[in-house]
């Protein structure tokens, strides 16, 4: 049971070092992906305004004017 304990703590503790030694192997976002994140963000955006605009334009078509 004693050594079950060690086993699991000693995992445990080896993967929460790993956790913290590649969490701070990740580099500083440069301009060009905050500029690329900024694109998808408003595309995404626009898509959603289109789908909007199509259902609304869908339901003009069927006679469902809701206000």
């Amino acid at each position: 049971m004693m050594m079950k304990l060690k086993r699991h703590t000693g995992a445990t503790l080896l993967m929460g070092a790993l956790l913290v030694a590649l969490s701070g192997c990740q580099k500083d976002e440069g301009p060009m992906e905050r500029t690329g994140k900024e694109v998808d963000k408003a595309m995404e955006k626009t898509g959603q305004q289109i789908e909007k605009a199509g259902d609304a334009i869908q339901d003009a078509a069927k006679g469902d004017d809701k206000k």
